[in-house]
Protein backbone atom coordinates (compact mmCIF):
# COMPACT_ATOMS: atom_id res chain seq x y z
CA UNK A 1 0.00 0.00 0.00
CA UNK A 2 1.33 3.31 0.71
CA UNK A 3 4.58 3.71 0.10
CA UNK A 4 6.94 7.34 0.94
CA UNK A 5 9.47 6.42 -1.76
CA UNK A 6 6.64 6.13 -4.52
CA UNK A 7 4.93 8.81 -3.57
CA UNK A 8 7.74 11.34 -4.05
CA UNK A 9 8.70 9.30 -7.56
CA UNK A 10 5.45 8.65 -9.12
CA UNK A 11 3.25 10.96 -7.46
CA UNK A 12 5.31 14.22 -6.85
CA UNK A 13 8.82 15.67 -8.66
CA UNK A 14 11.47 13.36 -7.37
CA UNK A 15 13.78 12.77 -4.04
CA UNK A 16 14.81 15.01 -2.30
CA UNK A 17 18.08 15.87 0.24
CA UNK A 18 16.34 18.20 1.95
CA UNK A 19 12.35 17.53 1.66
CA UNK A 20 11.39 14.67 3.23
CA UNK A 21 8.49 12.07 1.61
CA UNK A 22 5.03 12.82 2.67
CA UNK A 23 4.11 10.31 4.98
CA UNK A 24 0.45 9.41 4.23
CA UNK A 25 -1.75 9.77 1.92
CA UNK A 26 -3.51 12.44 3.95
CA UNK A 27 -0.64 14.48 3.83
CA UNK A 28 -0.29 14.33 -0.31
CA UNK A 29 -3.75 16.04 -0.28
CA UNK A 30 -3.69 18.16 2.63
CA UNK A 31 -0.66 20.18 0.81
CA UNK A 32 -2.87 20.44 -2.03
CA UNK A 33 -5.46 22.75 -0.20
CA UNK A 34 -2.38 24.33 1.81
CA UNK A 35 -0.64 27.45 1.18
CA UNK A 36 1.42 27.58 -1.79
CA UNK A 37 4.62 29.26 -0.73
CA UNK A 38 6.74 28.04 -3.94
CA UNK A 39 4.42 29.97 -6.16
CA UNK A 40 5.38 33.51 -4.10
CA UNK A 41 8.86 32.53 -3.83
CA UNK A 42 9.09 31.87 -7.74
CA UNK A 43 6.93 33.80 -9.28
CA UNK A 44 4.95 33.83 -12.11
CA UNK A 45 3.17 37.22 -14.34
CA UNK A 46 -0.58 36.08 -13.78
CA UNK A 47 -2.11 36.55 -17.38
CA UNK A 48 -3.86 39.77 -16.22
CA UNK A 49 -1.02 41.54 -15.62
CA UNK A 50 0.76 40.08 -19.17
CA UNK A 51 -2.50 41.27 -20.47
CA UNK A 52 -1.93 44.70 -19.59
CA UNK A 53 1.57 45.09 -19.17
CA UNK A 54 2.28 43.39 -22.55
CA UNK A 55 -0.88 42.32 -24.99
CA UNK A 56 -2.40 45.89 -24.79
CA UNK A 57 0.54 48.12 -25.82
CA UNK A 58 1.51 45.81 -28.21
CA UNK A 59 -1.87 45.71 -30.17
CA UNK A 60 -1.43 50.18 -29.77
CA UNK A 61 2.39 49.86 -31.03
CA UNK A 62 0.77 47.96 -33.95
CA UNK A 63 -2.17 50.42 -34.90
CA UNK A 64 0.56 53.35 -34.42
CA UNK A 65 2.96 51.32 -36.80
CA UNK A 66 0.57 50.34 -39.38
CA UNK A 67 -0.85 54.15 -39.59
CA UNK A 68 2.30 56.11 -39.52
CA UNK A 69 3.94 53.28 -41.74
CA UNK A 70 7.20 54.68 -43.40
CA UNK A 71 7.42 57.18 -40.86
CA UNK A 72 9.95 57.93 -37.91
CA UNK A 73 6.75 56.74 -35.51
CA UNK A 74 5.79 54.67 -37.45
CA UNK A 75 9.13 53.18 -37.10
CA UNK A 76 9.57 54.18 -33.33
CA UNK A 77 6.26 52.29 -33.02
CA UNK A 78 7.71 49.11 -34.60
CA UNK A 79 10.46 49.08 -32.76
CA UNK A 80 9.15 49.09 -29.68
CA UNK A 81 6.65 46.50 -30.37
CA UNK A 82 9.66 43.95 -31.36
CA UNK A 83 11.47 44.88 -27.98
CA UNK A 84 8.07 44.31 -25.68
CA UNK A 85 8.53 40.75 -27.77
CA UNK A 86 11.70 40.34 -26.88
CA UNK A 87 11.35 40.91 -23.45
CA UNK A 88 8.64 38.47 -23.50
CA UNK A 89 10.72 35.51 -24.82
CA UNK A 90 13.33 36.67 -22.06
CA UNK A 91 9.99 36.07 -19.20
CA UNK A 92 9.44 32.88 -21.30
CA UNK A 93 12.74 31.70 -20.11
CA UNK A 94 12.16 33.09 -16.48
CA UNK A 95 8.56 31.30 -16.08
CA UNK A 96 10.99 27.91 -17.03
CA UNK A 97 12.91 28.35 -14.59
CA UNK A 98 10.25 29.22 -11.96
CA UNK A 99 8.28 26.03 -12.73
CA UNK A 100 11.25 23.63 -12.58
CA UNK A 101 12.27 25.56 -9.50
CA UNK A 102 9.10 24.99 -7.68
CA UNK A 103 9.45 21.79 -8.62
CA UNK A 104 12.77 21.47 -6.66
CA UNK A 105 11.47 23.54 -3.60
CA UNK A 106 8.09 22.47 -3.61
CA UNK A 107 6.70 20.41 0.04
CA UNK A 108 3.53 19.55 -2.05
CA UNK A 109 5.05 18.75 -5.13
CA UNK A 110 1.90 16.87 -6.53
CA UNK A 111 0.62 19.73 -6.99
CA UNK A 112 3.16 20.67 -10.17
CA UNK A 113 2.39 17.28 -11.21
CA UNK A 114 -1.08 18.10 -11.50
CA UNK A 115 -0.55 21.61 -12.63
CA UNK A 116 1.56 20.02 -16.00
CA UNK A 117 -1.66 17.66 -16.36
CA UNK A 118 -4.48 20.04 -16.28
CA UNK A 119 -2.12 22.45 -18.57
CA UNK A 120 -1.51 19.57 -21.15
CA UNK A 121 -5.88 18.77 -20.57
CA UNK A 122 -6.68 22.17 -21.32
CA UNK A 123 -3.64 22.92 -24.23
CA UNK A 124 -3.61 26.60 -24.94
CA UNK A 125 -0.45 28.82 -26.74
CA UNK A 126 -0.53 32.02 -28.51
CA UNK A 127 -0.35 31.80 -32.31
CA UNK A 128 1.00 35.57 -32.98
CA UNK A 129 2.48 38.17 -31.72
CA UNK A 130 3.22 38.32 -28.26
CA UNK A 131 0.70 35.62 -27.25
CA UNK A 132 3.38 33.41 -28.51
CA UNK A 133 4.27 33.50 -24.72
CA UNK A 134 1.35 34.10 -22.76
CA UNK A 135 0.87 30.12 -21.83
CA UNK A 136 2.83 30.69 -18.07
CA UNK A 137 -0.12 33.17 -17.42
CA UNK A 138 -2.48 31.42 -18.75
CA UNK A 139 -2.09 28.39 -16.49
CA UNK A 140 -0.52 30.76 -13.49
CA UNK A 141 -4.28 32.27 -13.30
CA UNK A 142 -6.62 29.52 -14.85
CA UNK A 143 -5.09 26.30 -14.29
CA UNK A 144 -3.25 26.34 -10.82
CA UNK A 145 -6.40 28.21 -8.48
CA UNK A 146 -8.53 25.29 -9.31
CA UNK A 147 -6.00 22.16 -8.96
CA UNK A 148 -7.41 21.41 -5.86
CA UNK A 149 -11.30 22.74 -6.60
CA UNK A 150 -13.99 21.56 -9.06
CA UNK A 151 -13.35 20.48 -12.26
CA UNK A 152 -16.06 22.00 -13.73
CA UNK A 153 -14.58 26.12 -12.35
CA UNK A 154 -11.25 25.05 -13.93
CA UNK A 155 -13.23 24.19 -17.11
CA UNK A 156 -14.91 27.60 -17.13
CA UNK A 157 -11.99 29.22 -16.71
CA UNK A 158 -9.83 27.68 -19.27
CA UNK A 159 -12.56 27.05 -22.06
CA UNK A 160 -13.93 31.23 -21.60
CA UNK A 161 -10.02 32.12 -21.46
CA UNK A 162 -8.84 34.75 -23.87
CA UNK A 163 -5.89 32.67 -24.61
CA UNK A 164 -8.23 29.31 -24.84
CA UNK A 165 -10.58 31.89 -27.39
CA UNK A 166 -7.43 32.78 -29.22
CA UNK A 167 -5.99 29.74 -29.72
CA UNK A 168 -9.40 27.91 -31.14
CA UNK A 169 -10.42 30.84 -33.33
CA UNK A 170 -13.19 32.03 -31.07
CA UNK A 171 -12.39 35.47 -30.94
CA UNK A 172 -14.37 36.61 -34.04
CA UNK A 173 -17.37 33.42 -34.00
CA UNK A 174 -20.38 34.66 -34.48
CA UNK A 175 -23.61 33.07 -34.88
CA UNK A 176 -25.23 32.93 -38.48
CA UNK A 177 -28.66 34.45 -37.66
CA UNK A 178 -26.86 36.99 -34.79
CA UNK A 179 -26.94 40.99 -34.90
CA UNK A 180 -23.85 41.25 -36.28
CA UNK A 181 -23.66 38.62 -39.06
CA UNK A 182 -26.97 39.78 -40.37
CA UNK A 183 -25.49 43.35 -40.33
CA UNK A 184 -22.28 42.37 -41.91
CA UNK A 185 -23.55 39.36 -44.54
CA UNK A 186 -20.40 37.23 -45.64
CA UNK A 187 -17.87 39.21 -43.59
CA UNK A 188 -18.69 37.22 -40.40
CA UNK A 189 -19.10 33.20 -39.69
CA UNK A 190 -19.27 30.57 -36.62
CA UNK A 191 -16.36 28.55 -35.77
CA UNK A 192 -16.57 24.97 -34.30
CA UNK A 193 -13.20 24.80 -33.05
CA UNK A 194 -13.40 25.19 -29.73
CA UNK A 195 -16.71 23.81 -29.23
CA UNK A 196 -15.51 20.22 -30.96
CA UNK A 197 -12.73 20.37 -28.37
CA UNK A 198 -14.61 21.15 -25.38
CA UNK A 199 -16.81 17.69 -26.18
CA UNK A 200 -13.50 15.43 -27.98
CA UNK A 201 -10.79 16.68 -25.67
CA UNK A 202 -11.83 18.96 -22.96
CA UNK A 203 -14.77 16.69 -21.06
CA UNK A 204 -16.48 13.81 -22.88
CA UNK A 205 -13.56 12.43 -24.81
CA UNK A 206 -13.39 11.02 -28.50
CA UNK A 207 -15.33 8.53 -28.26
CA UNK A 208 -17.72 10.14 -26.13
CA UNK A 209 -21.75 10.22 -26.53
CA UNK A 210 -22.14 13.28 -28.99
CA UNK A 211 -22.91 14.18 -32.44
CA UNK A 212 -22.12 16.57 -35.06
CA UNK A 213 -25.44 18.02 -34.17
CA UNK A 214 -24.31 18.66 -30.76
CA UNK A 215 -21.00 20.24 -32.03
CA UNK A 216 -22.77 22.32 -34.10
CA UNK A 217 -25.31 23.57 -31.07
CA UNK A 218 -22.49 23.76 -28.76
CA UNK A 219 -20.71 26.31 -31.10
CA UNK A 220 -23.72 28.71 -31.66
CA UNK A 221 -24.16 28.62 -27.57
CA UNK A 222 -20.73 29.92 -27.67
CA UNK A 223 -21.35 32.71 -29.79
CA UNK A 224 -20.75 35.96 -28.12
CA UNK A 225 -17.35 34.95 -26.23
CA UNK A 226 -14.69 37.33 -27.01
CA UNK A 227 -12.29 38.98 -25.25
CA UNK A 228 -10.40 42.62 -25.60
CA UNK A 229 -7.13 43.47 -25.23
CA UNK A 230 -7.59 45.87 -22.37
CA UNK A 231 -10.66 43.95 -20.57
CA UNK A 232 -9.54 40.15 -21.19
CA UNK A 233 -12.65 37.76 -22.11
CA UNK A 234 -16.32 39.05 -22.30
CA UNK A 235 -19.21 38.81 -23.80
CA UNK A 236 -20.96 40.29 -26.80
CA UNK A 237 -24.36 39.87 -27.47
CA UNK A 238 -24.14 41.02 -30.75
CA UNK A 239 -22.15 38.01 -31.87
CA UNK A 240 -25.00 35.53 -30.00
CA UNK A 241 -27.05 33.18 -32.13
CA UNK A 242 -30.43 34.09 -30.51
CA UNK A 243 -32.79 31.14 -29.52
CA UNK A 244 -32.50 28.52 -27.57
CA UNK A 245 -29.76 25.64 -28.35
CA UNK A 246 -29.92 21.78 -27.32
CA UNK A 247 -26.72 20.23 -26.44
CA UNK A 248 -26.59 16.58 -25.74
CA UNK A 249 -30.65 16.32 -25.54
CA UNK A 250 -31.23 19.67 -22.69
CA UNK A 251 -32.03 23.22 -24.37
CA UNK A 252 -30.35 26.02 -23.25
CA UNK A 253 -30.86 29.26 -23.84
CA UNK A 254 -33.44 30.97 -25.23
CA UNK A 255 -34.05 34.70 -23.93
CA UNK A 256 -31.37 37.26 -23.76
CA UNK A 257 -28.06 35.56 -24.51
CA UNK A 258 -25.80 35.84 -21.77
CA UNK A 259 -22.59 33.91 -20.71
CA UNK A 260 -24.49 32.28 -17.63
CA UNK A 261 -25.78 29.92 -20.32
CA UNK A 262 -22.33 29.00 -21.95
CA UNK A 263 -21.23 28.53 -18.17
CA UNK A 264 -24.51 26.01 -17.38
CA UNK A 265 -23.82 23.77 -20.60
CA UNK A 266 -19.92 23.33 -18.90
CA UNK A 267 -21.22 22.85 -15.56
CA UNK A 268 -23.39 19.64 -17.24
CA UNK A 269 -20.69 18.63 -20.00
CA UNK A 270 -18.09 18.71 -16.34
CA UNK A 271 -20.58 16.45 -14.68
CA UNK A 272 -21.63 13.88 -17.35
CA UNK A 273 -20.37 10.40 -16.85
CA UNK A 274 -18.41 9.90 -20.35
CA UNK A 275 -16.58 13.18 -18.55
CA UNK A 276 -15.86 11.51 -15.43
CA UNK A 277 -14.42 7.80 -17.60
CA UNK A 278 -12.55 9.82 -19.80
CA UNK A 279 -10.65 12.10 -17.28
CA UNK A 280 -10.10 9.21 -15.35
CA UNK A 281 -8.40 7.16 -17.48
CA UNK A 282 -6.36 10.01 -18.40
CA UNK A 283 -5.32 10.71 -14.92
CA UNK A 284 -4.49 6.98 -14.12
CA UNK A 285 -2.23 6.65 -17.60
CA UNK A 286 -0.44 9.90 -16.85
CA UNK A 287 0.68 9.03 -13.03
CA UNK A 288 0.44 5.14 -13.53
CA UNK A 289 1.78 4.19 -16.93
CA UNK A 290 0.23 3.62 -20.06
CA UNK A 291 -2.13 0.62 -19.69
CA UNK A 292 -3.67 1.00 -16.24
CA UNK A 293 -6.03 -1.06 -13.84
CA UNK A 294 -9.05 -1.09 -15.00
CA UNK A 295 -10.73 -1.11 -11.70
CA UNK A 296 -8.56 1.80 -10.66
CA UNK A 297 -10.00 3.74 -13.33
CA UNK A 298 -13.80 2.96 -12.47
CA UNK A 299 -12.71 3.79 -8.97
CA UNK A 300 -11.69 7.15 -9.63
CA UNK A 301 -14.76 7.46 -12.42
CA UNK A 302 -16.90 6.23 -9.67
CA UNK A 303 -15.76 9.38 -7.28
CA UNK A 304 -15.73 11.65 -10.14
CA UNK A 305 -19.65 10.85 -10.48
CA UNK A 306 -20.86 10.89 -7.21
CA UNK A 307 -19.37 14.19 -5.99
CA UNK A 308 -19.77 15.81 -9.73
CA UNK A 309 -15.98 16.43 -9.85
CA UNK A 310 -15.09 17.38 -6.75
CA UNK A 311 -10.76 17.41 -7.67
CA UNK A 312 -9.61 16.26 -4.35
CA UNK A 313 -11.93 13.34 -4.11
CA UNK A 314 -11.14 12.74 -7.38
CA UNK A 315 -7.74 12.22 -6.93
CA UNK A 316 -7.99 10.72 -2.67
CA UNK A 317 -9.82 7.40 -5.21
CA UNK A 318 -6.59 7.27 -6.83
CA UNK A 319 -4.18 7.28 -4.48
CA UNK A 320 -6.62 5.38 -1.80
CA UNK A 321 -6.67 2.21 -4.42
CA UNK A 322 -3.60 -0.52 -4.12
CA UNK A 323 -3.16 -0.74 -7.51
CA UNK A 324 -1.72 3.07 -7.10
CA UNK A 325 1.07 1.55 -5.15
CA UNK A 326 2.04 -1.52 -6.96
CA UNK A 327 6.06 -1.70 -7.00
CA UNK A 328 6.47 -2.29 -10.60
CA UNK A 329 8.04 0.94 -12.57
CA UNK A 330 5.49 2.90 -13.66
CA UNK A 331 5.88 5.57 -16.72
CA UNK A 332 8.60 6.68 -18.12
CA UNK A 333 9.00 10.46 -17.55
CA UNK A 334 8.45 12.96 -19.57
CA UNK A 335 11.45 14.95 -20.46
CA UNK A 336 10.62 18.12 -17.90
CA UNK A 337 9.65 15.31 -15.28
CA UNK A 338 13.50 13.80 -16.03
CA UNK A 339 15.39 17.01 -15.78
CA UNK A 340 12.75 18.70 -12.75
CA UNK A 341 13.34 15.42 -10.80
CA UNK A 342 17.26 15.67 -11.64
CA UNK A 343 17.36 18.87 -10.19
CA UNK A 344 15.20 18.45 -7.22
CA UNK A 345 17.62 15.54 -6.31
CA UNK A 346 20.46 17.55 -6.83
CA UNK A 347 18.67 20.21 -4.98
CA UNK A 348 19.98 22.89 -7.76
CA UNK A 349 19.47 26.85 -6.89
CA UNK A 350 17.11 28.79 -9.11
CA UNK A 351 19.57 31.07 -9.85
CA UNK A 352 22.15 27.99 -10.96
CA UNK A 353 19.03 27.54 -13.50
CA UNK A 354 18.78 31.41 -14.44
CA UNK A 355 22.07 31.92 -15.28
CA UNK A 356 22.13 29.11 -18.13
CA UNK A 357 18.17 28.57 -18.58
CA UNK A 358 18.58 28.32 -22.72
CA UNK A 359 21.11 25.43 -22.50
CA UNK A 360 20.35 24.05 -19.48
CA UNK A 361 16.47 23.83 -19.39
CA UNK A 362 15.20 25.39 -23.26
CA UNK A 363 17.54 23.29 -25.55
CA UNK A 364 17.37 19.91 -23.66
CA UNK A 365 13.98 19.78 -23.50
CA UNK A 366 13.67 20.30 -27.42
CA UNK A 367 16.43 17.55 -27.92
CA UNK A 368 14.29 15.14 -25.85
CA UNK A 369 11.42 15.46 -27.75
CA UNK A 370 9.35 18.17 -25.67
CA UNK A 371 9.49 21.61 -27.39
CA UNK A 372 8.29 23.35 -24.19
CA UNK A 373 4.31 24.59 -23.94
CA UNK A 374 4.02 24.01 -27.78
CA UNK A 375 2.50 20.51 -28.32
CA UNK A 376 1.56 19.62 -32.03
CA UNK A 377 -2.35 20.02 -31.47
CA UNK A 378 -4.24 20.62 -28.62
CA UNK A 379 -4.84 16.87 -27.74
CA UNK A 380 -1.33 18.02 -25.87
CA UNK A 381 1.62 15.89 -24.99
CA UNK A 382 1.42 11.65 -26.18
CA UNK A 383 1.82 9.94 -23.02
CA UNK A 384 2.83 6.51 -24.44
CA UNK A 385 6.14 5.59 -23.29
CA UNK A 386 6.92 5.08 -26.82
CA UNK A 387 6.75 8.45 -27.92
CA UNK A 388 9.79 9.62 -25.13
CA UNK A 389 11.98 6.89 -25.26
CA UNK A 390 13.35 7.38 -28.82
CA UNK A 391 17.02 6.76 -29.88
CA UNK A 392 17.55 10.13 -30.50
CA UNK A 393 15.70 11.44 -26.98
CA UNK A 394 17.36 9.16 -24.76
CA UNK A 395 21.03 10.39 -26.17
CA UNK A 396 19.86 13.99 -25.03
CA UNK A 397 18.90 12.46 -21.85
CA UNK A 398 22.37 10.77 -21.22
CA UNK A 399 24.00 13.98 -22.47
CA UNK A 400 22.31 16.01 -19.80
CA UNK A 401 22.87 13.32 -16.95
CA UNK A 402 26.85 13.18 -17.59
CA UNK A 403 27.78 16.63 -18.58
CA UNK A 404 25.18 19.45 -17.37
CA UNK A 405 24.80 18.86 -13.42
CA UNK A 406 28.67 19.53 -12.89
CA UNK A 407 27.81 23.01 -14.81
CA UNK A 408 24.39 23.42 -11.99
CA UNK A 409 26.36 23.48 -8.87
CA UNK A 410 29.64 24.48 -7.32
CA UNK A 411 30.65 20.75 -6.36
CA UNK A 412 29.00 17.32 -7.01
CA UNK A 413 27.44 14.83 -4.13
CA UNK A 414 29.19 11.76 -4.26
CA UNK A 415 27.64 9.14 -6.61
CA UNK A 416 26.86 6.83 -3.14
CA UNK A 417 25.07 9.23 -1.70
CA UNK A 418 23.36 10.05 -4.62
CA UNK A 419 22.34 7.34 -5.74
CA UNK A 420 20.00 7.02 -2.42
CA UNK A 421 18.56 10.09 -2.93
CA UNK A 422 17.75 10.19 -6.10
CA UNK A 423 15.91 6.44 -5.96
CA UNK A 424 15.74 5.33 -2.19
CA UNK A 425 16.30 2.22 -0.70
CA UNK A 426 14.74 1.10 -4.21
CA UNK A 427 17.86 1.65 -5.79
CA UNK A 428 18.86 -1.89 -7.66
CA UNK A 429 22.13 -3.17 -6.76
CA UNK A 430 23.33 -2.53 -10.28
CA UNK A 431 23.04 1.20 -10.22
CA UNK A 432 24.52 1.47 -6.75
CA UNK A 433 27.82 -0.25 -8.02
CA UNK A 434 28.05 1.45 -10.89
CA UNK A 435 27.49 4.58 -9.07
CA UNK A 436 30.54 3.65 -6.76
CA UNK A 437 32.83 2.31 -9.17
CA UNK A 438 32.19 5.56 -11.56
CA UNK A 439 36.29 7.16 -11.63
CA UNK A 440 34.44 10.84 -11.37
CA UNK A 441 31.72 11.77 -9.43
CA UNK A 442 30.16 13.87 -12.88
CA UNK A 443 30.01 10.26 -14.27
CA UNK A 444 28.55 8.31 -10.90
CA UNK A 445 26.25 11.37 -11.21
CA UNK A 446 25.09 10.27 -14.90
CA UNK A 447 25.05 7.08 -14.17
CA UNK A 448 22.43 7.04 -11.95
CA UNK A 449 20.24 9.42 -14.28
CA UNK A 450 20.72 7.66 -16.98
CA UNK A 451 19.74 4.35 -15.24
CA UNK A 452 16.09 3.06 -15.91
CA UNK A 453 15.24 3.25 -12.42
CA UNK A 454 15.37 7.11 -12.64
CA UNK A 455 14.14 7.32 -16.23
CA UNK A 456 10.19 5.63 -14.69
CA UNK A 457 7.86 6.80 -12.51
Amino acid sequence: MFDPILADIRFGCGRSPRIAAPDSIAAILDGLTGPDPVAETFPIEPFEIFLAKRVTPTNALFRLSKSAKGTRIGDEAHQAMVNITREGRKARRGWLVAHVSRRVASDTPMRERLESFWADHFTAHGKASVLQVATSPYIESAIRPHLAGRFEDMLIATATHPLMLHYLDQQASAGPNSPQALRFPGKTGMNENLARELLELHTLGVDGPYTQDDVRQLAELLTGLAFTEQAGTEFRPPLAEPGPETVLGKAYGGGKPTIDDIHAVLRDLARHPATAQHIAHKLAVHFLGDTPDPALVTAIAGVWHETGGDLPEVYRAMLDHPAAWAPAPGDVKMPLDFIASACRALDVPSKALAARAQMLLMDPLRLMGQVWQQPSGPDGLPEADAAWITPQGMAARLQWGFTLPQLMLDALPDPRDFVVTALGARAPEEVRFAASAAETRADGIGVVLASPAFQRM
